[in-house]
């Protein structure tokens, strides 16, 4: 067996999203499986080392992942030519300057999002990993979730017709700290800390929106700081003044209109914490995380308003679940697994930095409406 080793400097997984979804459920997964398989006697094998400021954490995770490398010395990393690729998971803010150094070193890039604190830093980030020829790639990972393939093939499939329309919900009650565990880190709830729902999310539906209905031409935004105190993971209370809540309407260059609701003050009845509703001249369609429904316009029933009676139609049983065709693997690793192929391989790769600074582009423009009351059009990123 073929094996193509490649190091992976892995920065800040000893946090929630870092240590969960790219540590456990995608590397070190890729690793218990034998690695990518990309032909019938060849694979390439991840080789990671973790690092970060804590070293108690560090051994406590290294200790969770089958013995994992692991550092506090960032620079000594990058300065090896073991390792051909940074990851990065810190906070946005300690983001951008270790990514720069990354790129400095001629080091292939992949990093959360948002990839830096503004669009013009995020794109410049881009443009520096471009010009020294290295691959680079932001993390995208809703498109591979289950509900959202199921959406992207009765899309392809012609199954809407036109689209008209799209409603997205998304959140969860966060619990304020004081008599409940918090289950959001603290920092999330406070702007000098980089926190904040419009930041947070807005970088997700841009990448979601682009790839589903269209490029987004225009945007309006309104926030809000519903819940202004919140107690830290310590038990101090604090003021909570970033926002929480973000309500936001998009057009596509399509004339599609998509509004996404953001919350974590919100408490939920629906079938799961993130949900679309796509409406078309042939058909709608509910999707999800991991599950979908349909209706076609030919199973689609005539509602009649009158509020003086109950209504004959039983709404929800004219849906009906699309099929899994497939098995589907963890989101996160599916993006691992592509863009290692393409660091190794050459394969094509179209999540970069680079697209991935029209999301922190949208956050600055969601922003700036609620901060205007107004309607913003959404400038090509160049």
């Amino acid at each position: 067996m073929k094996e193509h080793r490649i190091g992976v400097i892995m920065n800040g997984v000893t946090g929630r999203m870092g240590k969960n979804q790219h540590l456990l459920r995608s590397i070190l997964a890729i690793i218990r499986q034998g690695g990518v398989r990309v032909g019938d006697d060849e694979v390439i094998m991840p080789d990671p080392v973790l690092v970060g400021r804590n070293e108690n954490k560090l051994k406590a995770l290294s200790a969770q992942a089958d013995g994992i490398a692991w550092s506090t010395d960032l620079d000594a990393l990058l300065a090896d030519p073991k390792y051909s690729i940074y990851f990065d998971a810190q906070t946005t803010q300690r983001r951008s300057a270790a990514v720069r150094k990354a790129i400095a070193a001629g080091k292939h890039i992949y990093c959360e999002k948002p990839t830096a604190e503004t669009s013009r830093e995020a794109l410049e980030l881009g443009r520096l990993a471009e010009e020294a020829k290295l691959c680079n790639g932001a993390v995208q990972d809703k498109l591979w979730l289950p509900g959202l393939r199921k959406l992207k093939y009765l899309i392809d499939s012609g199954f809407f017709g036109e689209i008209l329309s799209v409603r997205g919900e998304f959140g969860y009650w966060v619990f304020e700290g004081d008599h409940d565990p918090l289950q959001r880190p603290s920092w999330n709830y406070r702007k000098a800390d980089g926190g904040g729902i419009i930041v947070d999310m807005l970088c997700h539906w841009r990448y979601v929106v682009d790839n589903l209905f269209g490029n987004i031409e225009s945007v309006s935004c309104l926030g809000a700081t519903h819940v202004p105190r919140r107690w830290d993971e310590s038990g101090k209370e604090y003021k909570a003044d970033s926002d929480d809540a973000a309500y936001a309407t998009f057009v596509t260059e399509k004339g599609i209109v998509c509004q996404f609701n953001s919350s974590w003050c919100t408490r939920v009845n629906r079938d799961e914490l993130f949900e679309m509703h796509v409406d078309g001249t042939r058909g709608s369609a509910v999707c999800g995380l991991r599950h979908a429904k349909i209706q076609s316009a030919a199973g689609t029933p005539r509602a009649i308003w009158n509020p003086d009676i109950d209504d004959p139609n039983a709404y929800r049983d004219g849906w009906m679940p699309v099929p899994d065709k497939e098995v589907f693997d963890n989101a996160f690793k599916v993006q691992w697994e592509l863009f290692l192929r393409h660091v190794v391989l050459g394969d094509p790769y179209r999540w970069t930095l680079r697209e991935a600074a029209k999301g922190v582009q949208l956050a600055e423009l969601g922003l700036e409406s609620w901060a205007k009351r107004a309607w913003l059009d959404v400038p090509h990123l160049t």
